[in-house]
């Protein structure tokens, strides 16, 4: 490896990014330096583009080239029903799936010991403002099925409880198409708790 070829350092600059390894990177790069004009020129515009307009939501903490977000200024979502999620990705998986009505609110992490992450760090009080502000009767948190998620809800519902908004949270269990028989212990307890009427 030449540290200072400009097709290496685009190689490693590519590779930093989530499902890019190495040898995905070297694919891509050699892909786009085959007919540059084409791929290096555009993705090279649309970065530089991307860098200077996009900006997170002061509302609910979302990405988007407007201030406050698209989200957040549509006026056929529901402004009663706050979906609260850990980062950007999680609002978009929603987004993607259509699964969600009603405006965001996004934390910015999980409460973590072993990552020194405490309530300060998350962007709980910007939430309370929001409740404060009226309008808003439930609160869904959408966060993740892991000690983190847990601790940070566990947190969550405490500090709203006071406000008397409905605090939900999202179902857990089996998945669409799953076996019961390849699901983890935790799992299938946790679709058993949350069992309805058919």
């Amino acid at each position: 490896m030449r540290p200072n070829d400009p097709i290496e350092i685009l190689i490693a600059q590519l590779a930093r990014l989530p499902g890019l390894g190495r040898r995905s990177a070297r694919r891509a790069v050699l892909r786009m330096l085959q007919d540059p004009a084409r791929h290096i020129t555009p993705l090279a515009d649309a970065l530089r583009a991307a860098a200077a307009a996009v900006m997170p939501c002061r509302q609910c903490g979302n990405l988007d080239s407007q201030d406050p977000c698209r989200i957040c200024t549509d006026p056929t979502r529901d402004g009663a029903v706050l979906c609260v999620v850990e980062s950007v990705s999680e609002l978009w998986a929603l987004e993607r799936a259509h699964a969600h009505g009603g405006r965001y609110h996004v934390l910015g992490g999980l409460l973590s010991a072993l990552g020194g992450i405490g309530p300060e760090d998350l962007r709980i009080t910007p939430l309370l403002d929001r409740i404060a502000a009226g309008n808003i009767t439930e609160i869904i948190l959408a966060l993740p099925a892991t000690v983190d998620g847990a601790a940070t809800t566990h947190v969550l519902t405490e500090r709203l409880a006071p406000t008397g908004i409905t605090v939900t949270r999202l179902a857990q269990g089996v998945p669409i198409g799953g076996a019961l028989d390849v699901l983890d212990d935790g799992t299938l307890a946790a679709a058993l708790r949350a069992r309805r009427a058919v």
